[in-house]
């Protein structure tokens, strides 16, 4: 039995003690979370574990009070291909203070799949204006590298090798790159995708100002590499490695052992 699964068996009281090391601590401190109870003032419990005994997958979630809509924070890991991986599953990460952008809904109503099934274009446009990336609601919390140390602090405990994960976005990508994780799949396309933004690469050249997200000088930055890429223009240029468009890389992080993998160098955010 791997090890979520195994954990997954627990009493109650024993789950949340291993899976609360999956929360950044500055969280509790932050919004006044009781670590031991995960209660406000109120009593409230705020921290929620979804973790049945059946499934292979936990999700750890926080809400600065029960009724909000989205969360401050949520992680699902969930077993690997043998007892030596962890599937990094997806990460939301919210300020609550910060102003909300709807882009996981369309004028419809409809869920968009963060822009994959469908886009809320005038809510995106708010977004990049306000300085976010692709597929954020609210502006983060600038928790990437604790919530990496704390997946590799709750692998060493298990004796767990390797952290695996997909990056949604291109910025995803570029910022686990940049916390040590190297790639399963994607590396070649990932350096094909920074050779086609260069002066007069295919990319570039896209970068016309046709649209918002395709503004003269997103080729410099990560957000604004990853907006055009969002708007679909790498499946509008003719390469016979970047053929199908966008695709999430396969990426991973070897457990205290950080990779050097740099596709971007030198791009600011």
């Amino acid at each position: 039995m791997a090890w979520i699964h195994r954990i997954n068996h627990m009493t109650p009281g024993e789950k949340e003690g291993l899976y609360r090391l999956l929360i950044p601590p500055s969280l509790f401190r932050r919004f006044r979370i009781n670590p031991l109870s995960f209660t406000d003032s109120e009593g409230r419990k705020l921290v929620r574990f979804y973790c049945p005994e059946r499934e292979e997958t936990v999700m750890v979630e926080i809400k600065r009070s029960p009724d909000d809509r989205d969360p401050i924070f949520s992680i699902q890991v969930s077993d690997g291909n043998d007892y030596s991986q962890l599937n990094w599953d997806f990460l939301v990460v919210n300020d609550p203070e910060g102003e909300r952008f709807h882009i996981d809904v369309d004028e419809k109503g409809h869920d968009t799949l963060w822009g994959r099934a469908t886009r809320n274009l005038k809510e995106e446009e708010r977004a990049l204006r306000a300085g976010l990336a692709p597929g954020q609601v609210r502006r983060g919390l600038g928790l990437t590298r604790e919530i990496i140390a704390g997946l590799e602090h709750f692998a060493r405990i298990l004796d767990i090798k390797t952290i695996a994960l997909e990056a949604l976005f291109y910025h995803n990508a570029i910022a686990y790159e940049r916390c040590g994780f190297t790639y399963f799949e994607g590396l070649k396309r990932m350096r094909r995708i920074h050779q086609a933004f260069q002066d007069s690469g295919d990319l570039f050249k896209k970068l016309n100002g046709d649209s918002p997200f395709r503004q003269p000088g997103f080729e410099n930055t990560v957000r604004g590499r990853s907006w055009a890429i969002h708007d679909g223009v790498i499946s509008e240029i003719d390469d016979g490695i970047l053929e199908e468009g966008w695709f999430s890389p396969k990426m991973y992080l070897m457990v205290g052992k950080p990779r050097e993998v740099g596709t971007f160098p030198g791009g600011v955010y």
